[in-house]
């Protein structure tokens, strides 16, 4: 297969690597908005660069990953699906509401396959979660709690760009959410607070947040994230029900200590980072869109997916903005 990559930054440069591992992919294509910095990626894997990110549509390509700056993800989703190339995109969709519905519309209106990205659902202790919930081994689950704790803030450029904390970070726990309960939010309640640097504030976000969302089987999801947890990546899921509980995420490299006395579990080295944590996960991701492109399977991760976890972020931030709780039928479309 020859597969085109849009973004050689940090995810894309990972993407690139994994991609070059894979048996099915017999030549990589590399194009990025800076033209160096896509042949310096290339020319460490053995791929090809291309100088524009247009020539990739000139390619004859079975399939292309999107791994740009989001502003850039509406565009190049639907110019790769008007030349019927298949398309993994990562999360989130595009960076407003019009536009995710925008792109949603075309999706459909085609034959073309298209893969969010939301690695998570191909991590193990995740799959292992859905599984448990779903076959109701857990009783009823009255209790979801999932965290995403970064080591350390984006830079100052990114944050303006980045949708906010709900919809650039929080977005993950919203969508597994859904994906490992198989139930809808109807809504939600909402915070969030600024202890760390100046530029977070000024950008209109928060560095902290917390949300408390509430599903149409009354089951209760305490959501948190912070940009400031120097300890290390901490990306976490447990489900309580009323016969067991269970968590995702919780190993030794989980940066979390205990303080009760003879307790030395976790003593692992904390994860630095998301790729470290879900560098298989997002080995899977990738190996499936091949099948995805090559019409074998479905998508395992639609645009609608990308919707419905968007609009959460949406419901979660007006709730921050407005301080009350919000609706998921005030921020549907």
């Amino acid at each position: 297969m020859r597969i085109g990559l849009a973004g050689a930054g940090l995810i894309g440069s990972f993407h690139a690597q994994t991609l070059r591992q894979l048996p099915a992919v017999e030549e990589l294509v590399i194009a990025d908005a800076n033209a160096e910095r896509a042949r310096q990626v290339a020319e460490a894997l053995g791929a090809k660069a291309l100088p524009r990110v247009d020539d990739l549509f000139e390619s004859k390509l079975d399939g292309l990953v999107i791994a740009a700056a989001t502003a850039a993800h509406p565009e190049l989703l639907v110019r790769a699906i008007e030349r019927g190339i298949p398309v993994f995109c990562e999360k989130p969709v595009a960076p407003t509401l019009h536009e995710t519905l925008a792109v949603l519309e075309r999706v459909q209106g085609a034959r073309v396959p298209v893969q969010i990205g939301f690695q998570r659902r191909f991590d193990a202790g995740y799959i292992a979660a859905r599984e448990a919930i779903r076959s109701g081994r857990l009783g009823w689950v009255h209790t979801l709690r999932a965290c995403t704790l970064d080591e350390a803030p984006p830079p100052p450029e990114y944050v303006p760009t980045s949708g906010g904390i709900f919809r650039d970070c929080s977005i993950h726990d919203f969508d597994i959410l859904r994906w490992v309960t198989g139930r809808e939010i109807v809504h939600v309640h909402a915070t969030g607070a600024n202890r760390g640097d100046d530029y977070i504030r000024a950008a209109g976000d928060v560095d902290t947040m917390a949300a408390i969302l509430t599903f149409d089987d009354g089951t209760l999801a305490v959501v948190s994230a912070t940009m400031y947890n120097a300890k290390g990546y901490d990306v976490r899921l447990e489900a309580l029900g009323s016969k067991d509980d269970i968590c995702a995420g919780l190993d030794e490299r989980t940066p979390l200590r205990s303080v009760e006395p003879g307790v030395r579990f976790p003593s692992g080295t904390p994860y630095p980072g998301f790729i470290e944590r879900f560098r298989p996960a997002y080995q899977r991701e990738l190996a499936v869109f091949l099948d995805v492109a090559a019409r074998q399977v479905e998508s395992p991760c639609s645009v609608a997916d990308g919707l419905a976890a968007f609009l959460v972020a949406e419901a979660c931030e007006r709730a921050r903005r407005e301080r009350r709780m919000v609706r998921m039928e005030e921020v549907a479309p």
